[in-house]
This record gives C-alpha cells, sequence and structure tokens, in this order.
C-alpha cells in the first residue's frame, strides 16, 4: 500500500509528458470581410492545421449586419471548402450573440509537406504547358 503512494506522482508526471497539448488558434472576420484579405486568413489556417492546431473561425457582427446571419454562414462554407483538404469541421457554424463561431480540427494522416511539393511541381508543369508561348494547349502534361 505504501510502496504504490509513493509511485502515483511518478506515474503522473510520466502520464503528462506523453499528452499532447492541442493549441486552438483564432480567425476573427467580419460579414464584409473582402477575399483578400479572408485569403490571408485561410492562409494562416491552412499552416496552422497542418501543423496539428485546430482553428476557430469567428464572424463577428457589428450594427445591422447581425440581420443578415446568411452571408457570414456562407463565407465559412467557402473557408470550410478551401481547408478540406488539410481539415474536418469539427462543429459546424453556430450563432451565439453577435458572434458566428465555426471549429476546424486537422486530419489524421493528412498530407506531408513533400507531398505538398509535388503537388506544386506538378502545377507549375500543368500552367508552363498551357503558357508555352506559340502552343495554344498540350494536353499530354496534364494530371
Amino acid at each position: 500500500m505504501v510502496n504504490s503512494y509513493t509511485n502515483a506522482p511518478k506515474k503522473e508526471r510520466e502520464a503528462r509528458k506523453s499528452q499532447t497539448k492541442i493549441e486552438v488558434k483564432e480567425i476573427r472576420l467580419r460579414p464584409k470581410t473582402n477575399e483578400h484579405h479572408r485569403g490571408f486568413k485561410t492562409r494562416d489556417a491552412r499552416r496552422w492545421l497542418q501543423d496539428g492546431m485546430k482553428v476557430r473561425v469567428t464572424v463577428r457582427f457589428r450594427g445591422r449586419e447581425i440581420t443578415y446571419p446568411e452571408l457570414a454562414l456562407e463565407d465559412l462554407k467557402e473557408i470550410a471548402q478551401e481547408l478540406a483538404d488539410v481539415s474536418t469541421v469539427e462543429q459546424m457554424p453556430s450563432l451565439e450573440g453577435k458572434t458566428m463561431t465555426m471549429v476546424l480540427a486537422p486530419v489524421k494522416g493528412g498530407k506531408k509537406k513533400a507531398v505538398e511539393s509535388g503537388e506544386k511541381s506538378n502545377q507549375r508543369r500543368i500552367t508552363s504547358a498551357i503558357f508555352k508561348p506559340g502552343v495554344l494547349f498540350e494536353s499530354k502534361n496534364l494530371v
């Protein structure tokens, strides 16, 4: 009985070492946020999701903007679609007071950076095939 009491703090310490704490990052938007600025935010969210963090997307309404929650819902759905390859929707968009929130979680076994670099080179090959001077369209390089 005494022996198990003295080993308890050590077991708790080892259990805490093996735990991974998932950080939740947040993106804040407004219904009037344009596509260009939303692109910056989604790029940051993509990086965080690839690092294994969760992302909370918040749309804050001010004044009469609350009368059009469908605009914010549309924005959140577009963000979820843009990040669908690296995330899943953990919490669907919900309206709480003057804010609409959605939580995205990283995909288990998501794409690695080496795979992404392969996709980028593939994309370069496609664009170079399409925009070659003197060649209208070259289909053999398309994937």
